[in-house]
C-alpha cells in the first residue's frame, strides 16, 4: 500500500480511503490511485487487513428461501455488490418460520460475520429487539424496528397499484388478485394488496372479495391451483394480478391449460421481473421492483455500519425505484429474451 501511495503521490491513509470506499475523494485522486493500482499489479492482503481490524470479512444475507427465483436473484445481487467492498457473504435460508429467524438472529455473533443483511417475514419489534443487541444489521423488505437500524423496501404498494392501473388502462374490468392470505397477510403482501384496492377505486371499479385468493406461499403449483378455483368458482375474470412472478406463470399455466387465450381472454401481471418472466410463453408483464439498487444500498449501508463506529442509519428507510415492464401477456410487444 505504501508503493501504490508513493506512485500515486498520495499518503498511506488516502488509499486505505479509498480500499475503504471513502465518500468525499476527489476523482483526480482516485484516478491517480487506480493508475497505481494498475501499474503494480498491487492486491491488498485481505486476510491482513481483517486481523489487524478484528472482523471476518465476511457478512450473512438471511432470506426465506432460495428455490423462489426473485430471491435467488437477489442473493447474486448481493454477492455481486459484497464483492465491490472486499466482502464475502454466507447466506442462510429461513423457511419464512418464526422459530429459525430467531435462531439466524440470535446466532449471528457466532457465525464469524460482521453483520447480517435480514429479511424477515414472521418476526414483530419485540423480537428484532430482543435478539439484535446493537450487532450491524441492515432490515430489508417492510420495518419491524424503530430506532437506528438501517431498512430498504421495494415499492410494494405503488408498484402494485402500477400493475393494476395498466390492466384498468386496458379496459379490464374484472381484475383477480392472487397470493393474499385473508387470515394473515404478511406486511409486504398487505401492501400490494392495498395498491391493488387503490387501483381499482381510482378506475371507479368496486372489489370483489370472491375474486382475491390464496395462497399464502408463493409458488408456480400454488398460483396454477388459485387460478383453477378462480375458473371452477364461474366469476366473470378478464384479468390477473399476482404478487409475484411465480404465482403469476403458475396462473398462465393454468388459464392456457383451459384454452383460453393470454392476454386476449384473460390478462397476466406479475411482480418481480425475474428472469423466468422473460422467457415465458407469452412473456410476462411485470414490476421490476429495482433488485439490484435494493442490494447496492443494503451492502453499502452494512458496510458503513461495520467501518465507521460514529455511522448513524437514517431514519428513513431506502425505498428503490421500479419499473412497469409490459410484454406479451398484456398485449405487449415480444421481448428478445437472447439480450
Amino acid at each position: 500500500m505504501g508503493d501504490v501511495a508513493k506512485l500515486a503521490g498520495v499518503s498511506t491513509k488516502t488509499v486505505s480511503n479509498y480500499y475503504n470506499d471513502y465518500p468525499y475523494m476527489r476523482e483526480d485522486t482516485r484516478r491517480r490511485i487506480e493508475s497505481a493500482i494498475a501499474e503494480l499489479d498491487y492486491r491488498m492482503n485481505v486476510a491482513a487487513r481483517n486481523l489487524r481490524s478484528g472482523r471476518t470479512g465476511m457478512i450473512m444475507l438471511a432470506i426465506a428461501e432460495l428455490d423462489q427465483a426473485y430471491l435467488a436473484e437477489l442473493a447474486q445481487s448481493v454477492i455481486r455488490v459484497a464483492e465491490d467492498f472486499g466482502l464475502g457473504v454466507l447466506v442462510e435460508t429461513t423457511g419464512g418460520r418464526r422459530d429459525r429467524e430467531i435462531e439466524v438472529l440470535e446466532g449471528s455473533r457466532g457465525r464469524n460475520v460482521d453483520g447480517v443483511i435480514y429479511e424477515p417475514l414472521e418476526l414483530g419489534p419485540e423480537d428484532v429487539n430482543r435478539y439484535h443487541t446493537g450487532f450491524p444489521l441492515v432490515l430489508m423488505g417492510e420495518r419491524v424496528l424503530e430506532g437506528e437500524v438501517d431498512h430498504v423496501t421495494m415499492p410494494n404498494e405503488a408498484g402494485s397499484r402500477a400493475a393494476v392501473d395498466h390492466l384498468v388502462g386496458l379496459g379490464r374490468r374484472d381484475i383477480a388478485l392472487i397470493g393474499i392470505d385473508a387470515t394473515n397477510p404478511s406486511r409486504g403482501a398487505a401492501l400490494r394488496r392495498k395498491g391493488y384496492l387503490d387501483a381499482l377505486a381510482a378506475g371507479g371499479i368496486e372489489p370483489r372479495p370472491s375474486l382475491m385468493v390464496g395462497p399464502r406461499r408463493w409458488h408456480r403449483p400454488e398460483g396454477a391451483a388459485a387460478m383453477d378455483r378462480l375458473l371452477d368458482s364461474g366469476e366473470r375474470i378478464d384479468a390477473v394480478f399476482a404478487l409475484n412472478d411465480a404465482l403469476a406463470l403458475g396462473a398462465m399455466r393454468a388459464i392456457l391449460r383451459r384454452g383460453l387465450r393470454v392476454p386476449e381472454d384473460i390478462a397476466v401481471v406479475g411482480y418481480d421481473d425475474t428472469e423466468d418472466a422473460r422467457f415465458s410463453t407469452p412473456s410476462l408483464t411485470t414490476v421490476s421492483p429495482g433488485r439490484d439498487a435494493l442490494a447496492r444500498a443494503a451492502v453499502l449501508a452494512l458496510h458503513r455500519r461495520i467501518t465507521e463506529p460514529g455511522y448513524v442509519p437514517g431514519q428513513d428507510p431506502f425505498v428503490a425505484d421500479f419499473d412497469l415492464v409490459v410484454r406479451e401477456s398484456t398485449g405487449g410487444p415480444a421481448e428478445d429474451a437472447g439480450n
